[in-house]
């Protein structure tokens, strides 16, 4: 019994020690992360629910293809990751670490053999006095030896970069530190949005899944402004926005300018620019004129709101169509349809162009009264993705310390120089951990400094 229980922990310690194991695992993570990337995550855009089948829809639902990166399955990948790297180097550590602190001393005849590169110079003198001048040149040349006697004979070590072994474990620990980073952000953080209309304020977000969460504070936001391309796309969009405390605005978060790619952190929560759009009760500036002559009057005007007109008749702009083609070139757009009803009780229909290369354009509806559009007064709501990671600190020091490791692991190597010195007689051994070619070269540079001494 005992038997079979050490076969089954040894099998199952072989197994989070596999490299087999740590390649399929990072390919699993990087198939998961491709399909969080293809298919949209919470919220899904509903356009990309009505183009699939149902049947598709609840398969990723129950998979959690809309929520991938909190899924169990993507964490359960994490995890074994992380038990494997923490397997592997327990493993592999104990004799990595006994290289770096306790490196062989001696090279005698059997250990020189295991040496790939070794060199034998005949060197007038006792063994004492060559140990002193060899001492010397080591510390000149390469770096300050270790000294040991061994039955008359003295034992030269020196070494260069020995801590450059542990760069896969810094790796290792790394990407641990980067796990462990992601798992506080997933468990204590969230991502969330939210739509402030100008001149208005909140102090909770929605997250993912439609939970109100208080912000502790109160945002306010002060303007929107959006910029266009000729082509009408938006070029920029912009919003001015307000910390308030308590209802009073906070010192150095007063009139924030937050755009896409530059948000505002306050208190750990990140605002980030992410859509915007009309908030409603939008203001029509027309001028009416009368076709026989006369200054152009001015008229405001809310939709489905009946304004009176100057010569006592009322205006209704019914609704605004995004696109309305023209007879003549360089007119088109969107349009307020407007209904005019006369004193008599006739009605009059109009679209006006709300295009101010436009301005004609009604003219041509042979009415005694011509209207032209001036502009509109219109707030806008912005939209801001908000978002509070706990462990993003941590994630950025597990990516500094990954690229030191890697600079360890791949940029630096462990060298190793020994010299046993007799009477009348030098050998020299050495090795490197990387880049044994470039090392022998060094090498062979370094034991013909020594023929000359």
């Amino acid at each position: 019994m005992t038997t079979k229980k050490r076969g089954f922990a040894q099998m199952l310690w072989d197994f989070f020690c596999s490299l087999k194991l740590s390649i399929s695992l990072l390919i699993g993570l990087a198939l998961t992360s491709i399909i969080g990337t293809v298919i949209p995550q919470a919220p899904v855009p509903p356009e990309y629910i009505q183009s699939i089948s149902s049947a598709k829809l609840q398969l990723y639902d129950k998979l959690g293809f809309f929520d991938m990166y909190h899924s169990w399955w993507f964490i359960l990948l994490l995890y074994l990751l992380t038990v494997n790297l923490v397997a592997c180097s327990i493993k592999r550590l104990p004799r990595v670490w006994k290289i770096v602190s306790e490196p062989t001393l001696v090279m005698d005849e059997s250990f020189e053999k295991s040496l790939a590169l070794t060199h034998e110079f005949k060197m007038p003198g006792s063994a004492a006095v060559l140990k002193d001048k060899l001492t010397a040149f080591l510390q000149g040349e390469f770096a300050a030896p270790v000294v040991t006697e061994v039955n008359g004979d003295f034992h030269l070590f020196a070494q260069k970069s020995p801590y450059c072994r542990l760069g896969v474990y810094v790796v290792h620990l790394s990407i641990i530190i980067v796990f462990i980073g992601a798992l506080l952000g997933s468990f204590f953080g969230y991502k969330a949005y939210v739509n402030i209309a100008e001149g208005s304020s909140v102090s909770a977000v929605e997250s993912r899944t439609g939970q109100k969460i208080d912000l502790g504070f109160a945002v306010r936001c002060e303007k929107f402004a959006v910029a266009f391309y000729d082509t009408g796309a938006p070029r920029e969009f912009r919003s001015t926005l307000t910390v308030l405390e308590a209802g009073k605005p906070v010192p150095g978060y007063e009139n924030v300018k937050v755009i896409v790619n530059d948000p505002l952190t306050y208190k750990g929560i990140t605002f980030y620019q992410s859509s915007y759009g009309a908030a409603g009760d939008a203001v029509y500036r027309f001028s009416v004129a009368n076709r026989n002559g006369g200054q152009p009057v001015p008229v405001l005007a809310h939709e489905n709101e009946r304004v009176p007109l100057p010569d006592g008749s009322t205006l209704l702009i019914s609704g605004v169509a995004p696109e309305v083609g023209a007879d003549f070139p360089g007119c088109s757009g969107p349009g307020a349809k407007l209904e005019i009803t006369r004193p008599n009780g006739e009605k009059q229909y109009a679209i006006v162009l709300l295009n101010p290369a436009c301005r004609d354009f009604d003219a041509k509806r042979g009415s005694d009264l011509i209207f032209t559009f001036d502009g509109k007064d219109e707030k806008f709501f912005t939209g801001l993705q908000v978002a509070k990671d706990p462990g993003v600190w941590v994630v950025w020091l597990g990516c500094a310390l990954m690229v030191v490791g890697i600079c360890m692991a791949f940029f630096m190597s462990h060298k190793r120089i020994w010299l046993r010195v007799t009477n009348g007689r030098v050998t020299m051994g050495g090795s490197a951990s990387k880049n044994p070619a470039g090392f022998e070269l060094a090498f062979n540079e370094l034991s013909g400094k020594l023929a000359k001494l």
